[in-house]
């Protein structure tokens, strides 16, 4: 079946010139002009990827991006002329899986709508995912986060990241690595991608158990450390 792309952008010119592009790749694509009715459409259409303007009448991308987050853990790629880290920043804190500064390349663009459907398609699998640590649970099934027994909201990237950290515990991963292996080859972010995405875990994660640790090891990377195997 063909996925679904929800564009939601005021800009014409920029949203017909994706919807082509994403149509040639089989992709079924529904427009919307700003935050609101973007909205009104994420919730008729249930798409399988957002591409989420910032700047926009009505209701700004993140808006947007909040309301969707509450609800869904569809994937979100921001576009934005706002090219500055803070930005970037807010973004990736705010549940985007992908920060794209206009204007862009249609073909670099193209291979990350590409990355991300496929790194939330093998997340989604038949495949059983689920780990399971003192007072925590990282289920990749139902994509649910289980801190002291209670549901925590994560976005897709930090389940993804969190779950492949914690699947090799106490192993040490570049941050290189980790943009590789959980965001995709093809990915064209950087280092502060990954350290955003900890940053925001940390905060979820801290005092939980004291058998295990989400860890930075200096001038290298992070890791998932277990005190018990030590």
């Amino acid at each position: 079946m063909a996925k679904k792309v929800l564009i939601i952008e005021d800009d014409n010119n920029i949203a017909e010139l994706l919807r082509l592009y994403l149509e040639k790749d089989g992709f079924v694509v529904t427009i919307a002009e700003n935050g609101a009715v973007g909205l009104e459409k994420f919730q008729q259409v249930k798409p399988d990827l957002i591409l989420l303007d910032i700047m926009m009448p009505v209701l700004d991308g993140w808006g947007v991006c909040r309301e969707v987050r509450a609800v869904s853990n569809v994937p979100i790629i921001m576009l934005t002329a706002k090219g500055e880290t803070i930005d970037k920043v807010s973004g990736l804190e705010m549940g985007a899986d992908v920060y794209i500064v206009k204007p862009f390349e249609v073909g670099e663009l193209m291979a990350r709508v590409h990355a991300v459907m496929r790194r939330f398609d093998s997340n989604n699998g038949p495949e059983n995912k689920r780990l399971t640590f003192d007072n925590l649970v990282i289920d990749m099934d139902s994509f649910e986060l289980l801190v002291n027994g209670k549901r925590v909201d994560a976005p897709p990237k930090e389940m993804e990241l969190l779950f492949h950290l914690a699947s090799s515990p106490n192993r040490v991963y570049t941050r290189n690595q980790l943009l590789d292996e959980v965001w995709g080859f093809d990915y064209f972010g950087d280092s502060r991608t990954v350290d955003v995405h900890v940053k925001r875990l940390r905060e979820k994660l801290e005092n939980v158990s004291d058998k295990w640790s989400l860890k930075t090891v200096w001038g290298v990377g992070y890791k998932f450390e277990l005190y018990n195997e030590m």
